[in-house]
């Protein structure tokens, strides 16, 4: 055992290719086979300990699960099972977690399984608590999962930053999203987040999001670490920590802008992969940095230009439709997209097919309306979808009848040009100090009429912990501001929240702000 285990230990810390050259001499090597012989005969008279290590030690090294050796092993493992202790149960655990499934190692993890139960109160080791969750993972039943979170919530006073760390990924793995675990684990973190190494802080934030555990205070501190010693990092580990952070809807404002100064600096790192994940985080974001936002759009359209020869119809599609949303429109890549369009290039299978088909229809109005020679239309062809309004917008309509006294003064399910949809229409004259009725307007058509637009959005829409809206809800907002609307968001999830006075006093606020009223926001491309 002694030797199997060593041999392990040496083996793991080689690089993949020195492994398969040294597995190679492992197994043509004439003592191996007589330990692997020695070992077959000696297995059931083996202490718990030398038998579950060895079988660690066989499978990590690349025994075949398949061979008489491995099998009698995980036979005689069963048949001792009541008498491992609960760091055998552990090593146990993790050795059956990277096998694959057949006959012998299923009956063994069901008995396994039914163990841990029996002594799950017994365990007060963090470690194993964690390397059990990892193991048994996601297909454990649930009680077994709460048995294993009551455990480890009874040991949480005495959890190290370490631990803390590998508490997230046991949870991951076991897809359980336990609050009295993460909280005191987060909290742990952010106070020693200095001594996160990289590669964890993308642990954590994938984990966040396999578990959809959202904590704004546990991401901030991340980005302000990654924001504070983004010169330690290399351009490509950024490039991971924020996609892992637009996976999650989180926008690390300062990080955002410190890298788009290092895109614009020296762009060369820019390669396809790389440029299509930054064209994504940044209009999923809806992020335009604060200084120099023109240089850093014509920089990545010009590493666009570049990738032009070797990308992909989809790939294309994906960059366009990308600067898109962010109001920038990439000529030459969009010649090239438009005569694929006309080829029919880009129609494909499935729902690849249904996903292009949207994003093109959105840079094709993207073209039309953020154009610099697009004008205001002074009147808007609208349609009334419905009279009736969903269930989660019932609220709000309530508020504004009482606010506004009648339906007459309001309307509905309102569907716009270019496929858009309010939820909302009110009308406003020119002062804006009235609310008028919305027959009177239809009937003598005003340009100085004052529409404004409600858009009651789900708090997906928003990136977390804010109202900053995420990008294809920004760009909505941006096109109804071209024609002509003055837009008012609001997240439904915090309005449904509210009493019914707070409602209605609410409405009446953003009805009468100045600030809904605020000159629209100008495009990239108007200022390019």
């Amino acid at each position: 055992t002694n030797c199997l285990t060593m041999a392990w230990r040496l083996f793991k810390n080689l690089s993949e290719e020195q492994q398969r050259y040294e597995k190679q001499l492992i197994f043509e090597h004439p003592a191996f086979v007589k330990l692997c012989q020695q070992l077959l005969r000696v297995a059931r008279r083996m202490t718990r300990g030398d038998l579950v290590f060895s079988l660690h030690a066989l499978v990590n090294l690349g025994v075949p699960q398949n061979t008489l050796l491995v099998q009698t092993l995980v036979r005689v493992c069963q048949e001792k099972l009541n008498q491992l202790d609960n760091r055998c149960i552990s090593v146990l655990a993790t050795t059956l977690a990277g096998m694959d499934k057949d006959k012998n190692v299923s009956a063994l993890q069901a008995g396994l399984q039914l163990l841990v139960e029996q002594r799950i109160s017994s365990i007060r080791d963090i470690f194993i608590l964690q390397n059990l969750m990892k193991c048994l993972g996601k297909d454990a039943p649930v009680f077994l999962k709460k048995k294993l979170e009551m455990a480890v919530v009874r040991e949480i006073d005495g959890l190290t930053f370490l631990n803390a760390l590998r508490m997230f990924l046991a949870l991951a793995a076991m897809n359980y999203c336990s609050l009295p675990i993460l909280n005191p684990c987060s909290k742990k973190i952010q106070e020693n987040v200095h001594d996160v190494p990289f590669r964890h802080l993308i642990l954590i934030l994938e984990a966040c999001h396999t578990l959809q555990y959202r904590n704004v205070k546990l991401f901030s501190a991340l980005a302000d670490y990654v924001n504070s010693t983004a010169y330690l990092w290399d351009k490509r580990q950024i490039i991971l920590f924020l996609s892992a952070c637009e996976t999650l809807g989180f926008q690390p404002t300062e990080l955002l802008d410190i890298f788009a100064e290092k895109v614009t600096e020296d762009p060369d790192f820019l390669h396809l992969k790389n440029l299509l994940i930054v064209l994504r985080v940044y209009s999923r974001l809806n992020h335009v940095p604060r200084v120099q936002k023109n240089l850093f759009f014509e920089t990545l359209h010009s590493c666009l230009n570049k990738c032009l020869p070797q990308i992909s119809n989809t790939q294309l599609l994906k960059a366009v439709y990308s600067l898109g949303i962010l109001g920038y429109l990439p000529h030459r890549a969009l010649d090239e997209l438009l005569q694929k369009d006309s080829k029919d290039e880009l129609i494909l299978p499935g729902d690849i097919k249904e996903q292009n088909t949207v994003m093109l229809r959105c840079v094709k109005t993207c073209m039309e309306l953020d154009s610099p020679s697009f004008t205001k239309p002074a009147f808007v062809l609208t349609e009334n979808l419905s009279s009736l309004v969903s269930l989660s917008l019932r609220k709000a309509q309530e508020a504004l009848i009482e606010l506004l006294g009648d339906e007459n003064m309001f309307r509905q399910n309102v569907r716009l040009p270019y496929r858009y949809h309010i939820d909302f229409e009110i009308r406003m004259d020119s002062d804006r100090k009235k609310v008028l009725p919305i027959a009177a307007t239809d009937d003598h058509p005003d340009s100085r009429v004052q529409r404004l637009a409600f858009l009651f959005a789900p708090a997906s829409a928003f990136c977390l912990g804010t109202t900053h809206p995420q990008g294809k809800l920004a760009m909505k907002k941006r096109h109804l501001n071209k024609l002509g609307y003055h837009v008012i968001l609001i997240q439904n999830k915090k309005f449904q929240e509210m009493k019914n006075e707070d409602a209605v006093e609410f409405l009446k606020r953003k009805i009468y702000s100045e600030d809904v009223f605020s000159f629209p926001e100008a495009t990239v491309q108007d200022n390019h």
